[in-house]
């Protein structure tokens, strides 16, 4: 193959300016120096107390975390890092601050703020100017599945017209592997590319990276083995939730107590609605959630949407900012499920899924959650079409189990709880 048809990013300067070199060489003496220089003045690094020491390397440490979640971020499919940048930012910081205040250490607050606002400013240019360098090219080999392939707004697929090199440059060839009509001559070209450091990916992977779902119709037994979650993320995620749900339910008491009080004074019945779900590895386990429709009201087991007469109009407040779903917090004190994960569905549906579904119950293979990634992307679903959709979802999940993930959902459920939207 010759050099007419390389990789596309073998440029140094694309590499250099969305890689981790620039952010490192640039980047890290920006945010630390000039915050410091600003208050103590230049070559303050000549004198340098604890005090300084510590703001400084706290600066640094956020921004090195910062750096590492925004490139992980990004390689999750819909994801605008831009909307991104002031969450992880602010949450590095109040990280960094949070350990400085228990272990009592010195540091300077105006330079660590004025470290914060040149990060969110460095973060947000840094989005904008590899903008330019952000769309990928990849060559679409016309055969099989590839012709399914859509527009999308940070990849340019171009269909290939002959297994020769175009004098065109691409960050990828995507094919369907699989396929029978591949040919001898496709077969050969896919290796020379292999051979020239071109990615070669199955259309599989591309549209999985496109639409954040694996599809469940055709799973095969080494596929199931990609979809094992990781057992050791798993118990630390544990430790996590435990944590968390320990350290919220303070802040939350309160909250949860008024709107007892509210559901109580608007309609006769229990503030509190137990409902009996399947759980982790099939097991059921009682739900607790603010009651937010009439007692004795009767419907399909799901809700008919935002006109439902059954809910009552504090539920429809609460269902809308996610209030119902707080005394979930003590379902994860009891192990019984995670803040991030699928939705537990309750025995009825579960039932009906396992009948219409495949493969459903496979999703109970990691905790049940208060929010998921089915939830953020796709919203409620309850008709056997949309929970199909919601599985593949849920699949995604699994399969892309991570610390990165879930800090993605969190981020996302909070923006849901504070717009409202999605509500059903």
């Amino acid at each position: 193959m010759n050099n007419s048809y390389e990789r596309r990013h073998s440029r140094w300067y694309e590499r250099f300016l969305l890689g981790i070199p620039f952010q490192f060489l640039v980047g890290l003496p920006c945010v630390t120096l000039i915050p410091g220089a600003e208050r103590w003045g230049w070559g303050f690094w000549e004198a340098l107390s604890d005090n300084r020491v510590n703001t400084i390397l706290a600066i640094g440490l956020a921004f090195c975390a910062i750096v590492f979640c925004l490139r992980r971020f990004s390689r999750f499919p819909g994801v605008r890092v831009a909307s991104y940048v002031v969450p992880t930012v602010s949450l590095a910081f109040l990280v960094v601050v949070a350990v400085l205040f228990f272990t009592r250490e010195a540091y300077t607050r105006q330079v660590l703020f004025t470290g914060y606002l040149f990060c969110l400013l460095w973060f947000f240019f840094g989005y904008f100017v590899g903008k330019k360098y952000r769309q990928l090219k990849i060559g679409v080999v016309p055969v099989g599945n590839t012709l399914d392939l859509g527009l999308h707004s940070k990849i340019e697929f171009r269909r290939l017209k002959s297994p020769e090199p175009d004098g065109i440059r691409y960050d990828a060839i995507v094919a369907d592997l699989r396929s029978d009509k591949l040919g001898a001559n496709w077969e050969k070209f896919i290796a020379q590319c292999t051979l020239s450091r071109i990615p070669v990916y199955h259309v599989r992977q591309i549209q999985e990276s496109i639409t954040g779902k694996v599809r469940i119709d055709h799973l095969s037994e080494n596929e199931f083995g990609s979809l094992m979650p990781s057992s050791f993320y798993s118990n630390v995620k544990r430790v996590f939730d435990l944590i968390g749900a320990i350290t919220l339910l303070p802040l939350c008491l309160p909250i949860m107590i008024l709107t007892g009080v509210c559901i109580r004074q608007e309609s006769e019945g229990p503030a509190l609605f137990l409902q009996e779900r399947m759980g982790y590895r099939g097991k059921p386990f009682k739900v607790y959630k603010f009651r937010s429709m009439y007692v004795g009201s009767s419907g399909k087991g799901f809700t008919d949407g935002e006109n439902d007469p059954r809910i009552t109009r504090v539920g429809r407040f609460i269902r809308k900012y996610r209030i119902d779903e707080l005394p979930q917090i003590f379902n994860v004190i009891k192990g019984e499920m995670s803040f991030i994960g699928p939705r537990p569905e309750s025995m009825e549906l579960s039932e009906w899924y396992e009948r219409d579904v495949p493969f459903f119950s496979y999703r109970h293979v990691v905790r049940p959650g208060i929010s998921g990634w089915a939830q953020v992307e796709q919203g409620y679903a309850a008709e056997v079409e949309g929970m199909i959709e919601k599985l593949q979802y849920d699949f995604y999940y699994i399969k892309h189990f991570s610390l990165w993930l879930d800090v993605l959902v969190l981020f996302k459920t909070v923006k849901t709880v504070f717009t409202g939207d999605g509500a059903r």
